[in-house]
């Protein structure tokens, strides 16, 4: 790291993954504040630096050296598991800063000398007290998973027979009792059973009713008026139940009965296809749920929304995954379990392609990690008012409601003085005096035949060549089925036409 860097880091302040220190004070702040960070995701502390100003102070060589060997020992003698850092000195005019780097740790979770552990709440640490927040730790460490667990109360009598031999008849093409072993050893040697009792893997895939159990692992989906969570109308609400492949076909149920089909080039007769990918769907849907971290006692929301399409999965990304990194296919298996059984049971593949494949068929999905809430929201917008696409032919077919002749449009724009005002002149939009009719042959009468919005449109269009459907929307500030059919008039008077694909095209003025 060089002065100019470090710099950079110290005007930014004290963060989750930057702690300032003037000197070496206390030996337990420091374990403590090294304990935190191997439990998040790493950092640095800066010796050298005051706290609470971020002042430059420096420190002299016997000192630097001193407080090096007093992190060894810490590091080594005072936390467990022991970890390893790394430390360097940077001069910055002329004062010297230890960079003292901490490593997010593999084997999770690191307790100090007295057996606490601690981790990172924004700039400063806590203790965790919490049972869920200790599993969720050795989970990241690769020492517990979370679907491997017994669920207390349960056992094989709550194993749906015979979801189980449908399992056995579709995975090995026999029946289970040709196996030759007792009933419950089959469990055991399914995972399905722990010991006694149902693991939440076999309980979410082969429970007679899971909720019962953990009534918080299902669905809550809802489709909202307008495009605020906080908004208290909703088309359509289900709490959505059942095993985990339940719940994924209610869900896709609910997704298509609350989004639109368009016609999208096809023929009169066809029923239609899902204004967003129904491929992009199950993806998202399916990681929802096989991903989802289950140590939280929460659902997985579906939230329809007019302008877009929420999927928000409890837990956010595990073991230093980042949004760019899953957009390249790189997979962290979080329920190794659950993901097997999905892998046999749903059109789940389990290559770490789904978000791959999710992207090549919705382009502009949306994805937010949220630690600070602790939820992973995928986010595709709906484009139905880009999708109102009149081919080049159509227009033939309308036989000759608007005859208007090529110089139309030049006519019309000598005739519509449109400036930068025009949203407070909207009652002046149109000045066509009473010889106007005359000069366009009367093919056209302008104040009935193009209203003041449809002139919006054409004036935008002007300055917006190639706009979609969803920027009409939201200049006019009108609603999706009003722009629809103001663009469906304009075609139809041949004053504007839609150019490219379905997804990437957009409106031009003739």
């Amino acid at each position: 790291m060089d002065s100019k860097e470090l710099q950079q880091i110290v005007a930014c302040g004290e963060t989750s993954t930057v702690q300032f220190k003037e000197h070496f004070s206390n030996q337990d702040s420091i374990a403590a504040e090294m304990v935190a960070m191997s439990n998040a995701c790493g950092g640095m502390i800066l010796f050298g630096i005051k706290d609470k100003t971020g002042e430059i102070t420096g420190l002299p060589y016997p000192e630097i050296q001193q407080i090096n060997s007093m992190l060894a020992n810490i590091a080594t003698n005072l936390l467990r598991p022991v970890i390893y850092i790394q430390t360097e000195t940077v001069i910055i005019d002329g004062h010297s800063v230890l960079v003292v780097r901490i490593a997010e740790g593999d084997n999770k979770p690191y307790k100090d000398l007295h057996g606490v552990i601690w981790t990172k709440q924004g700039a400063d640490k806590r203790k965790v007290m919490e049972n869920s927040e200790i599993i969720r730790l050795f989970q990241c460490s690769g020492m517990l998973y979370a679907d491997e667990q017994p669920i207390p109360f349960t056992s094989e009598k709550d194993v749906n027979g015979s979801i189980l031999d449908e399992f056995i008849r579709k995975e090995y093409g026999r029946e289970k009792e040709s196996f030759g072993v007792p009933y419950t050893e089959l469990l055991q040697n399914l995972n399905i059973l722990r010991g006694d009792k149902i693991t939440l893997a076999g309980l979410l895939f082969f429970g007679k009713n899971p909720q019962q159990f953990r009534p918080t692992f299902m669905i809550k989906a809802v489709s909202f008026f307008g495009n605020n969570i906080a908004g208290v109308n909703y088309r359509d609400s289900k709490d959505i139940t059942g095993t985990l492949p339940e719940l994924f076909e209610k869900g896709m149920s609910f997704l298509k009965a609350n989004l639109h089909s368009v016609q999208a080039g096809q023929g009169f007769n066809s029923i239609g296809q899902l204004e967003i990918s129904e491929i992009a769907l199950e993806e998202l849907l399916q990681n929802a749920l096989v991903h989802r971290d289950y140590t939280r006692n929460a659902p997985v929301r579906l939230l329809i929304f007019d302008n877009r399409v929420e999927i928000i999965s409890p837990g956010c990304l595990p073991d230093g995954l980042t949004v760019e990194s899953i957009k390249l296919g790189t997979a962290v298996v979080r329920n190794p379990f659950i993901a097997s059984f999905c892998a046999k049971i749903m059109p789940y593949r389990g290559l770490g392609s789904g978000i791959i494949r999710a992207l090549k068929e919705e382009p502009d999905l949306e994805f937010m990690n949220d630690p600070e809430r602790m939820q992973f929201t995928s986010v595709i917008n709906r484009v139905y008012d880009d999708k109102i696409n009149v081919d080049e032919g159509a227009n033939d077919h309308i036989n000759d409601k608007i005859n208007v002749d090529e110089g139309i449009n030049d006519k019309i724009n000598d005739k519509i003085n449109v400036d930068e005002g025009v949203n407070d002149k909207i009652n002046d939009k149109i000045n066509v005096d009473e010889g106007a009719n005359d000069k366009i042959n009367d093919k056209i009468n302008v104040d009935e035949e193009i209203n003041e919005a449809e002139t919006l449109i054409l004036a935008f269009l002007e300055r917006n060549p190639g706009a979609k459907g969803r920027e009409i929307m939201l200049f006019l500030q009108k609603g999706r089925a009003t722009i629809a059919r103001y663009l469906k008039s304009l075609q139809e008077k041949e004053l504007i036409e839609y150019r490219g694909s379905r997804k990437t095209g957009g409106y031009f003025k003739k």
